[in-house]
């Protein structure tokens, strides 16, 4: 069964740093484009960072400049730098595998002050 799994959340202070990981059960070339989501608490999810076939990048405008996804084909796995966290990042962060409308599990990543 094709799966995304997502790791590498947690809680960090304002300011700090973390890198989600999206490890995924077949060659990455079947999942097409990926991209990280994530859901706040009482609010829709929202698109966070896109990577697509030829290593084009999209951000939302709320991380850029802070966040940075990557990909790792060897390894069939998608990364997202955070750096610079903000308390409105706190939120349930998702891999999405466009070609497939697949959803990883998600993961918590909390922003304290």
């Amino acid at each position: 069964q094709v799966q995304l799994v997502e790791s590498g959340g947690g809680s960090v202070q304002a300011g700090g740093s973390l890198r989600l990981s999206c490890a995924a059960s077949a060659s990455s070339s079947v999942f097409g484009g990926m991209g990280w989501y994530r859901q706040a608490p009482g609010k829709e999810r929202e698109l966070v960072a896109r990577i697509i076939s030829g290593g084009t990048t999209i951000y939302a405008d709320s991380v850029k400049g802070r966040f940075t996804i990557s990909r790792e084909n060897a390894k069939n796995t998608v990364y997202l730098q955070m750096d610079s966290l903000k308390l409105e990042d706190t939120a349930v962060y998702y891999c999405y595998a466009f070609a497939l409308g697949l959803w990883g599990q998600g993961t918590l990543v909390t922003v304290s002050s």
